[in-house]
């Protein structure tokens, strides 16, 4: 089976089995046709809605520089015309959603992907039982194994991460812990309930797996040991392995949640990653809201509740540190020993990201500070060059920019030259190809890594949504 790594040949341009220099290819992008529909045929699309497609028409008419609005046609629908396999499971709907290069369903991923069309459910039955099935899905793998970040679609035997040296098992495509997974998981059930109403999801299989989520969690603050879960890999490659037998440098149990794996599933240099614990305690907080409101169950909230105040205050006494140049930030990763890592990571969570996922206010001083640090050469992995700049991480490597990044640093501004500046920016460095890249060169948007990746498509996508629903079309209409 092909992981993500097989994906990160810098400069491919092959989609799918096929050459995006091809000019037979749906996604072929011959320079006479240059803004021509870069989507599948419509009998070849996966899932398609009547709402999303009335969004794209009404977008695209609004934009004139004609490139942005071919972009964002190609772009927005892309989880759905490429990634979605919509059915039904045990009498309930059934979504399996993969990354797009890799046949297999990442929660993060997952979640992220069909996070843009949530505010669209109610303009269309279909979409909400898409979503409904996204989170009945969700809900299973997490039954199967919570501690495993990447699932088949059925449960034979996956062949290629079964050598790893963890518990795997049937249906698990990777066995990767990572706080972000669980927490991204009660996202998308959380804000489909507040968005649609539907309370039919929180089923007893949900309920169980709310409570796996918490007990991992408490698991992973290791307080009494090291918890159950190790993870090693015969492998060429630092960060696709763990330290000490497979459980990671020493952490002293301060309350924090240890996270072996970070979102780009990259493993931790300090266990208690700051944005992914962050993420856990709204999380919890939701899990609690849900537990008090529908299910009943309210000393299971008590309980969600306690974890989400012990983990902030964790956070509070030994995530935010002096920097000698931005004063307070949060560390990326700390041990509880005192010493912490400043840097970020383009993976969301990310540092950058916090106020897009509702992890901190925008205007908080800390995360102000924290946003200078990263987006700056103080952190190791920004990246400046001819073509652009912005931050990668260790995932791929030196130099190389990931959309992603830009693309967050305009959804958590409230300035318009620089949202200007980063919508301009992913605009000129697609390579030409009407699709977002995982990375691109600092100098050479040509050389970039993974042309089919459907998060970084569709989030692309929500950022043209957000500042069109915004008003500010205008800025998109006065692009240089």
């Amino acid at each position: 089976m092909t992981n993500r790594r097989d994906f990160l040949k810098k400069g491919t341009l092959a989609v799918a089995g096929a050459s995006l220099m091809g000019t037979n290819h749906l996604w072929a992008v011959p320079v006479e046709q240059k803004y021509v529909s870069n989507r599948p045929a419509p009998g070849k699309r996966h899932f398609t809605s009547e709402a999303v497609e009335k969004t794209i028409a009404s977008v695209k008419a609004k934009i004139k520089d004609p490139k942005l609005a071919w972009m964002f046609e190609n772009c927005f629908p892309n989880t759905l015309d490429t990634t979605v396999e919509f059915g039904t499971l045990n009498g309930k709907p059934d979504t399996f959603v993969i990354t797009g290069d890799i046949h297999a369903m990442w929660l993060r991923d997952s979640t992220a992907q069909v996070w843009p069309y949530m505010p669209l459910a109610g303009e269309d039955k279909e979409l909400k039982k898409l979503l409904a099935g996204v989170v009945h899905r969700q809900t299973q793998c997490i039954l199967l194994d919570p501690y495993a970040n990447a699932f088949n679609k059925t449960k034979e035997k996956e062949v290629h991460w079964m050598s790893d040296h963890t518990d795997m098992k049937p249906g698990l495509h990777e066995r990767k812990w990572e706080i972000d997974s669980l927490a991204y998981a009660v996202r998308l059930a959380y804000n489909y309930w507040k968005t649609t109403g539907d309370t039919s999801v929180f089923d007893a299989d949900w309920q169980k797996a709310a409570q796996l989520i918490v007990k991992t969690f408490k698991e992973q603050q290791r307080k009494e040991d090291h918890g159950p879960y190790v993870f090693m890999r015969t492998t060429d490659r630092q960060l696709d392995t763990v330290s000490n037998g497979g459980y990671g440098r020493p952490l002293k149990p301060v309350g924090l949640i240890n996270s072996t794996f970070r979102p780009s599933d990259d493993a931790t240099t300090y266990g208690f990653l700051i944005p992914s614990n962050l993420f856990a305690v709204v999380s919890l907080r939701q899990l609690a809201e849900i537990s008090t409101q529908i299910t009943g169950d309210k000393a299971f909230a008590k309980e969600c509740k306690d974890l989400a105040d012990e983990v902030e205050k964790a956070i509070e006494k030994y995530g935010i540190v002096e920097h000698p140049r931005h004063g307070k930030v949060y560390a990326f990763e700390v041990d509880g020993f005192g010493n912490h890592v400043f840097m970020d990571d383009a993976n969301v969570p990310s540092l950058l990201a916090l106020p897009y996922l509702g992890l901190v206010d925008l205007n908080d001083r800390v995360y102000q500070n924290t946003r200078n640090l990263v987006w700056s050469t103080d952190n190791p992995y920004f990246f400046q060059g001819k073509a652009a700049e912005g931050i990668g991480g260790p995932h791929v490597g030196y130099d190389m920019v990931w959309p992603m990044s830009i693309i967050m640093k305009a959804m958590t501004s409230n300035d318009d030259k620089e949202i200007s500046w980063c919508v301009k920016t992913l605009r000129n460095t697609d390579a030409d190809t009407g699709f977002m890249h995982e990375t691109f060169h600092k100098d050479d948007p040509s050389n970039f890594t993974r042309s089919w990746f459907a998060w970084a498509n569709t989030l692309f996508g929500e950022l043209i949504l957000k500042l069109v629903n915004e008003g500010k079309t205008d800025l998109l209409n006065s692009l240089s």
